[in-house]
């Protein structure tokens, strides 16, 4: 069982990763990035998960990659993502 502070260290990385999500997606968004730049944003963004959270890399492909196709998609445009 967990201890309490292995459990609020596990919420502090959470909370991180939601905050670094969000702050990207907001950067890919507002920002004037090419798509090329988008996409690297992105990968740094999934390499930062696979860091807080190792082995979970296919929990970041399930949960943040189609939220970060949906915002390039809506962006740049759905053809241009393959």
């Amino acid at each position: 069982m967990a201890t309490l502070e292995e459990i609020s260290e596990e919420n502090r990385k959470i909370r991180f990763l939601r905050i670094l999500v969000d702050f990207s997606m907001q950067l890919i968004l507002q920002g004037n990035l090419s798509l090329e730049e988008a996409r690297k944003v992105v990968e740094g963004v999934k390499a930062h998960a696979c860091r807080l959270f190792p082995g979970k890399e296919e929990t970041f492909e399930l949960i943040y990659r189609p939220r970060f196709r949906r915002i390039l998609a809506e962006k740049y445009g759905g053809s241009s993502l393959q």
